[in-house]
């Protein structure tokens, strides 16, 4: 037995890369009433951009690659029990050329983070990289259309706010979303998913190894140089207009 679309909550969680929203993912995928779904135009991304990421060949062999087939697969029918369709979503995968049309079928929010750490942490993983590859002038396009076409602020997450108070914001999240707040999603069994991609084995290492939000971590943030400084003196307005509607627990 399935549900209908309009019985399930098909939330959309615009993040941007090292954004703690692996973390964030685990946190939801343990409710009892909600299927995760990771990363689902990471294939596209890199067989449109031909960008080398780690394991860039694996995950074009491994997921779906038309990314009309994958807006198609969020919007069918989920698994009965299931009431929330959680997708980490990657705000820098939603490309240029890829419709918008469904992003009416769901219900948005934002993940963001301090451009600094966030930055620093990107670095580590990719080396080179420019503005588009943080997520962040997609994250205030979909927010901007949200906006436009919803006639309401979508909910917004700071990662530092969500360290410091999990339960309370994911309380404040909850209530924004009107779904009843869970105290699974405070924690979670270590190990891997089957839901994860199979680029788990190249970034998920921490969140593995983790069994809740790390509260109170999120590290100081410290000077950039060179490129980095460059790109984070853009991304400091796109974090500050979204960091300005974040949820207050």
């Amino acid at each position: 037995m399935t549900h209908r679309p309009h019985d399930v909550l098909r939330l959309a969680m615009w993040s941007g890369p090292r954004n703690v929203s692996t973390a964030f993912m685990r946190s939801w995928g343990n409710r009892e009433d909600t299927l995760v779904v990771d990363e689902p135009f990471y294939a596209h991304y890199l067989d449109h951009t031909g960008l080398d990421h780690p394991g860039r060949e694996e995950i074009i062999a491994t997921h779906e690659r038309d990314w009309g087939r994958v807006a198609v697969a969020l919007a069918a029918p989920v698994p009965d029990g299931v009431r929330i369709l959680y997708q980490k979503q990657m705000a820098h995968h939603l490309l240029p050329h890829m419709g918008r049309e469904w992003l009416g079928l769901m219900t948005h929010a934002f993940l963001i983070r301090d451009p600094r750490p966030m930055l620093a942490s990107l670095g580590e993983k990719l080396g080179e990289f420019d503005l588009l590859a943080t997520g962040l002038p997609q994250q205030v396009e979909i927010f901007d259309y949200v906006v436009r076409t919803r006639d309401r602020l979508p909910p917004v997450v700071d990662a530092a706010d969500l360290l410091a108070a999990p339960e309370a914001v994911l309380r404040a999240l909850c209530a924004a979303l009107d779904v009843p707040f869970s105290p699974r999603m405070l924690s979670w069994p270590a190990g891997p998913r089957a839901t994860d991609g199979v680029w788990a084995k190249h970034w998920y290492d921490r969140v593995e190894r983790s069994t809740g939000f790390e509260s109170g971590t999120e590290e100081a943030p410290r000077e950039l140089t060179g490129r980095l400084a460059e790109i984070e003196a853009l991304c400091r307005p796109l974090y500050d207009k979204l960091r300005e509607h974040r949820l207050h627990a």
